[in-house]
């Protein structure tokens, strides 16, 4: 807000019978004086002395018409000056005013400058931009134009040409994901060894970005390749976020070796030949209700903290689960296992439960901790069972469980007494149950467990 500058008021011109009226003052003043003077010399009674006086008189009336004069000239002197120094803050004033009003055209003409420069780089960049949009969408069609062709020689070329749009081009590649996994959801021709090895460059494609140590890592990535048919997949120290499996095929040997899964893993009804998660990080639920292995698989050291489902699953191979960390509840419920199943030192933080599982051959659970509960009702243990040096810090229950071979419970320890009622066994002399259990004869085969 502008502050109004004082008024000065207004200048006048000094009129020139005032300055002869102050002439006719200064004379009017100086003969009163002089005659005065005059008249008081008169009476003096000599004559020398009247002539003296006479003559003071003159003087004095002279200075005072002198002095009279001289004060009106000072008086214009003053009004001079005091003019002169008004027309200089005048004039100053004049060129402040003209100064900032220079500043204010200059700062109006710099501020209209620099809209008019923004408008422009601003059109400048959307040009730039949907140039370079129009560029991206031409290179992704045409590269999705190669991945549906016939050759499969053209089919590689666009694959790769859709990896390295999603390399220099750091927002396409959720698209180019979702891409790739659609290709790979597709139905794929039986016995073509061309579309096959196509399908594994797909699947090199999007792993090889999904390595968090690798320089090529695209980050945040989600993989949907439910129902897809995978040919010796490879996840093997990839960042797997929110990957969904389900009813997948993996054929050949199948790795998620040291891989992390971020959120959620879903692996529901895929089937695998072979398989490997050891090493595997979890840091969400894991999904594996109704998988079928046919071959081997191996979940050394893999670590569940927020637990694992497991429930429904066919293991037709030998499968591990050694030193395997097992955080919330996890569930085994009406699993088969074909071949052994190993759980040395592995450890449930978490609930067990194994209600109605069948172990096909051993089953050895040697030096496992259950912190939590641990429900074995109704399993099936088709050969040895192996308990050894076991610690159950909370309550474990057998009962009607069905062991088939050898049971041995050698250095076992139980935090409560174990629930065994209506268990059955078969009769063997290498039995080594828990301190404290009953066992009753049923006939020549069969033994019966019975709680105290």
């Amino acid at each position: 807000m502008a502050v109004d500058e004082p008024t000065e008021r207004e200048l006048r011109v000094m009129p020139w019978w005032l300055v002869l009226v102050g002439l006719l003052v200064a004379i009017a003043l100086g003969w009163l004086v002089l005659d005065l003077l005059l008249t008081e010399a008169d009476r003096a009674s000599q004559p020398d002395t009247r002539a003296t006086l006479r003559i003071d008189a003159i003087r004095t009336g002279l200075t005072v018409v002198a002095g009279t004069g001289g004060g009106l000239a000072l008086l214009l002197a003053a009004r001079r000056q005091w003019i002169a120094e008004r027309a200089q803050r005048h004039q100053e004033g004049v060129a402040a005013r003209d100064q900032v009003h220079r500043d204010r055209v200059q700062a109006h003409a710099e501020a209209v400058a620099e809209v008019v420069q923004r408008h422009q780089d601003r059109q400048s960049g959307a040009a730039e931009h949907d140039a370079a949009e129009r560029r991206l969408t031409e290179l992704y069609t045409r590269a999705v134009e190669l991945l549906g062709n016939d050759s499969a020689a053209v089919r590689l070329g666009g694959l790769h040409a859709l990896e390295r749009l999603g390399q220099d081009n750091p927002g396409q590649r959720p698209t180019i994901a979702a891409v790739l996994c659609a290709y790979l959801r597709m139905p794929a021709p039986d016995g073509e060894p061309r579309e096959t090895e196509v399908r594994r460059s797909a699947q090199r494609v999007l792993t090889r970005h999904l390595r968090a140590d690798d320089a090529a890592h695209w980050p945040e990535l989600r993989l949907d390749l439910a129902g897809a048919t995978l040919v010796d997949f490879d996840a093997a120290g990839c960042m797997l976020v929110d990957a969904n499996f389900t009813d997948a095929v993996f054929t050949g040997t199948t790795t998620f070796a040291g891989a992390t899964a971020q959120g959620r893993l879903l692996l529901g009804a895929a089937a695998f030949d072979d398989v490997v998660f050891g090493g595997l990080t979890a840091e969400g639920e894991v999904m594996l209700d109704g998988v079928r292995v046919g071959g081997e698989a191996s979940f050394d050291g893999a670590a569940f903290p927020d637990g694992l489902s497991c429930r429904r699953v066919s293991f037709a191979g030998p499968t591990s689960f050694r030193r395997v960390t097992f955080g919330q509840p996890t569930s085994f419920d009406a699993t088969r296992f074909e071949e052994s199943a190993k759980f040395r030192e592995a450890v449930f933080d978490g609930a067990l439960s194994m209600e109605h599982t069948e172990f096909g051959r051993s089953a050895a659970f040697q030096s496992v901790r259950f912190t939590k509960m641990a429900l074995f009702r109704w399993t099936v243990f088709g050969a040895e069972a192996l308990f050894d040096r076991a610690r159950f810090l909370d309550a474990a229950n057998f009962g009607r469980a069905r062991f088939h071979g050898m049971a041995s419970f050698r250095d076992t320890e139980f935090g409560r007494p174990p629930q065994v009622e209506q268990a059955r066994a078969v009769a063997d002399p290498g039995h080594r149950w828990p301190a404290g259990t009953t066992v009753e004869r049923l006939d020549d085969e069969w033994l019966l467990l019975v709680d105290r």
